[in-house]
C-alpha cells in the first residue's frame, strides 16, 4: 500500500506531475491560436463556451506546437526539465540542438506529447479537485440546510449523498493516477525521443577519450615532475644535515641543488596547471629535454650523494623536440626510482644510445629497500610504459639479478604520437 501512495504521491511523481503542468502551461498559446482558426471555421462566438470546441482548438493547437518546436533550443531546453523532473540520467539525454531530419523528427514529436499529456493533466488539475471538494463536503451541506441544494435529481436519494465523499476522493486518485501514469509514459519515452543519437554518442566518447588523454598526460608531467623533485630534494637535505659540520662545501652544493631544483619544479608545475585553467593558455616555462636539461638533472641527483654515471651516445641536439621531452621524463623517473630504491650512496647507470633507428634509455641501480612494484601503486612505471607506447615504443622495468633493478626503454626516432 505504501508503494501505491508513493508512485502516486511521492516525490518522483509530484516532479513529474510538475512537468506535466509545465508542458499544459506551454500548449495555452497554441490552445489560443487554435480558437482563433476554429471560431471562425465553426462560426462560434464563444470557442471556450464548449467543451467540444476546446477539444477542437487544443487538437489545432497541437501540430503548430510541433512545427514551431524546430527552434534550436527546444530540445536543450526539454532534456534539462526532463533531467531535473522526470529523473532520467543526464548521460542517457542529448542537450545539443536537433541537428538532422531524423532528429528534429524526435523532438517534434516529444514536445507534441508533452504538450499534449501536459494539457489533459493541466486541466484535469484544474477541473476535477474543486469538483471532488464539493462531492466530499455536499452530504454535510446538505444536513445543514435540511432541503435540496438546487442540485440534479439524483442527489435527492440519501444514499447518492453518501456515496457523494467517495466519488470526491476517488475522483481525486483517478487525477493523482492520470498524473502519475503519463509522468512515467513521458519519463520512458524521454530517452529514444530526446536521446543521443549513435553520431552523437560516438562524438560524446571521443570528447571523453580526448579529455581522459589530456588528464592522463597532466597526471604523468605531475608525478614525473613533482615526484622526483621532492625524492630529490629530500635526500638532498638529508645529506646535507649529515655533513653539515664536517663538508661545508658539500653543503652549500645541497642547498644550490634544493634551490634549483624546487625552482625549475615551480616552473612547470605552472606550466602544468596553466592547462588546467579553463581559458588560459599554458604556462610559459618550457618542457625539459634531454638537450637542454640532462646535464642539470645530473647534477641534481648528485647531489642527493649518489653517484650517477652517465654514458649518452647519442646527439640530444639532434632528437626531435617530442622525442626528446618524452626521454627527458623517463630518465627523470628512472632517477626518481634509484632515489627511492637504491640506499644512500648507491651507483646509478644512465646510457642513451641511437641503435638501429631508435633512442634506447637504460637506467640501473642497486635495489637495497622494496623495489619498485610493476603494477598497483607503481604509477611512475606505468607512466613510463604510457610514454612509450604513445611514441610506439617499448619499456619494461625489473630486476636483472637479487640486487640490481634495470629500467629500459626503446623509442623509435620516427613514430605514431
Amino acid at each position: 500500500m505504501s508503494g501505491v501512495a508513493r508512485s502516486l504521491f511521492g516525490r518522483r511523481a509530484r516532479l513529474r506531475w510538475i512537468h506535466l503542468i509545465l508542458g499544459g502551461a506551454l500548449a495555452m498559446p497554441y490552445v489560443l491560436v487554435g480558437s482563433v482558426i476554429i471560431g471562425p471555421a465553426t462560426g462560434a462566438t464563444d470557442v471556450f463556451g464548449s467543451f467540444p470546441l476546446q477539444l477542437a482548438s487544443f487538437g489545432v493547437g497541437l501540430p503548430i506546437a510541433a512545427v514551431t518546436s524546430l527552434f534550436p533550443l527546444t530540445r536543450p531546453l526539454e532534456s534539462a526539465a526532463v533531467r531535473w523532473l522526470c529523473g532520467v540520467e543526464a548521460d542517457r539525454l542529448a542537450f545539443g540542438p536537433a541537428g538532422t531530419r531524423g532528429e528534429k523528427g524526435r523532438t517534434a514529436a516529444w514536445f507534441t506529447l508533452h504538450l499534449g499529456f501536459g494539457g489533459i493533466i493541466a486541466g484535469m488539475s484544474l477541473a476535477l479537485p474543486p469538483f471532488a471538494a464539493v462531492l466530499i463536503v455536499l452530504p454535510v451541506v446538505a444536513a445543514l440546510r435540511g432541503g435540496r441544494l438546487g442540485l440534479p435529481e439524483v442527489f435527492d436519494h440519501t444514499w447518492v449523498l453518501a456515496l457523494a465523499p467517495v466519488a470526491g476522493v476517488a475522483s481525486l486518485a483517478a487525477l493523482a493516477g492520470c498524473a502519475a501514469g503519463c509522468g512515467a509514459l513521458l519519463a520512458r519515452w524521454a530517452v529514444p525521443l530526446l536521446g543521443p543519437t549513435p553520431r552523437e554518442r560516438l562524438a560524446a566518447a571521443e570528447a571523453r577519450a580526448a579529455d581522459l588523454a589530456v588528464r592522463n598526460r597532466l597526471a604523468r608531467e605531475l608525478h614525473d615532475s613533482v615526484g622526483h623533485a621532492l625524492s630529490a630534494v629530500t635526500l638532498q637535505a638529508g645529506a646535507a644535515r649529515r655533513v653539515l659540520d664536517s663538508d661545508p662545501e658539500f653543503v652549500r652544493e645541497a642547498l644550490a641543488a634544493i634551490e634549483d631544483t624546487t625552482r625549475r619544479t615551480v616552473g612547470e608545475l605552472d606550466a602544468v596547471l596553466g592547462v588546467l585553467r579553463e581559458g588560459d593558455a599554458p604556462g610559459t616555462a618550457p618542457a625539459p629535454t634531454l638537450a637542454a636539461d640532462l646535464d642539470g638533472l645530473l647534477r641534481r641527483t648528485r647531489a642527493g650523494g649518489h653517484r650517477v654515471r652517465a654514458t649518452v651516445d647519442a646527439d640530444p641536439e639532434a632528437l626531435p623536440p617530442l622525442l626528446s621531452r618524452e626521454a627527458y621524463r623517463i630518465v627523470q623517473e628512472g632517477l626518481s626510482n634509484a632515489l627511492k630504491h637504491a640506499g644512500e650512496g648507491a651507483g646509478v647507470e644512465v646510457r642513451i644510445a641511437v641503435t638501429g633507428g631508435g633512442l634506447e634509455i637504460t637506467v640501473e641501480n642497486p635495489v637495497t629497500g622494496p623495489a619498485p612494484s610493476r603494477t598497483g601503486g607503481g604509477h611512475g612505471l606505468r607512466g613510463i610504459a604510457d610514454r612509450a607506447r604513445l611514441l610506439g615504443g617499448t619499456a619494461t622495468a625489473g630486476p636483472t639479478t637479487a640486487q640490481t633493478w634495470r629500467l629500459h626503454a626503446r623509442l623509435p626516432m620516427r613514430g605514431p604520437v
